[in-house]
């Protein structure tokens, strides 16, 4: 019989029907790795974005077909096909109630992803991942700078005791030596941080951009706001988009981003500098029965890999 037409709807659900390969000592010369992060320990209010990898690779499938790639009419390109490689490595062992030993494994996994020689593409999962996973950059040996999409800066310092939640990572990011310039876009105003937060970014560095001065300078002023950089690693808070667009999060807030708007951003990112990873966080399911953020997180993060794919690996 002729091989298998291999429709969505069937098989086993790896991220758009890539490989799975769970041992991460066998990855070989994969150009890229999914690696789902289950974890939201870092909550303080709504829970649920442990639910977001399962539910992002469940959408993923129904818009491309593993090493075949998808043609986009538009572009008049194929993209995401051989020969570019890309494989799902399932989940990092988390341990819900312990952050010290979830952290420890999310690093060790991202680590061994780098030292492959392979780009870590991350879902979470809250935002606090970020920190585990920003330390494992340091694997590179370079300097990395990171641009964040999001409505909120995640500068907090600590909220009492704990110091690794999701409105921490930025901060927890600024503190790491390998990691260099910072750019958050689609900040909203009010609930996205203190006052003394916005100032101890601004004097980090950061280059700070609000939605609103995002739709009026446009893709190409945003894009030529980003500090220049040879590395960037781009963590992409689902609650960046527009609230009508974006339902199932923690912290929906309306005047965010949009989707061509994000993606022409990211586009114009790859020209400047090498990605050398991305995550999609604080995507939580059960607040958007619809589905529509989970197709939108995995449409999203099945772009930004295409251009990654065609744009720096020429694949």
């Amino acid at each position: 019989m002729s091989s298998n037409i291999n429709q969505a709807i069937t098989g086993i659900c790896s991220f758009s029907k890539f490989p799975i390969c769970t041992n991460l000592d066998e990855m070989g010369e994969a150009d890229m790795a999914i690696l789902g992060v289950p974890y939201d320990l870092g909550v303080g209010f709504l829970s649920g974005a442990r639910l977001g990898p399962r539910r992002i690779r469940e959408a993923s499938t129904q818009y491309a077909k593993g090493p075949a790639g998808f043609y986009d009419f538009e572009d008049d390109m194929q993209y995401l096909a051989e020969p570019l490689k890309i494989v799902d490595c399932g989940d990092a062992d988390i341990l819900q109630g312990d952050l010290a030993y979830s952290f420890k494994r999310i690093e060790y996994a991202v680590r061994k992803i780098i030292k492959n020689g392979t780009i870590p593409v991350v879902l979470g999962g809250d935002h606090s991942i970020t920190i585990p996973v920003g330390r494992a950059l340091e694997a590179y040996g370079k300097k990395i700078s990171i641009v964040q999409f999001d409505a909120h800066l995640d500068w907090t310092d600590h909220v009492g005791p704990q110091a690794y939640g999701n409105g921490s990572p930025m901060r927890r990011l600024s503190e790491m030596e390998h990691i260099d310039k910072m750019c958050q876009i689609g900040l909203r105003g009010i609930g996205s941080g203190r006052r003394s937060d916005y100032m101890d970014a601004k004097d980090y560095g950061s280059v700070l951009i609000s939605a609103r001065e995002a739709h009026e300078i446009g893709v190409d002023g945003v894009v030529a706001k980003i500090p220049d950089a040879d590395y960037y690693f781009v963590t992409f808070d689902i609650d960046g988009y527009d609230m009508s667009i974006a339902p199932g999060v923690a912290s929906p807030y309306p005047g965010g981003l949009f989707y061509d708007q994000a993606l022409a951003i990211f586009k114009g990112l790859c020209k400047k500098g090498k990605i050398v990873g991305i995550d999609m966080v604080e995507v939580a399911p059960q607040y958007d029965p619809s589905g529509i953020t989970v197709r939108l997180a995995a449409l999203t993060l099945i772009n930004m890999m295409a251009q990654v794919g065609k744009l720096q690996l020429g694949k």
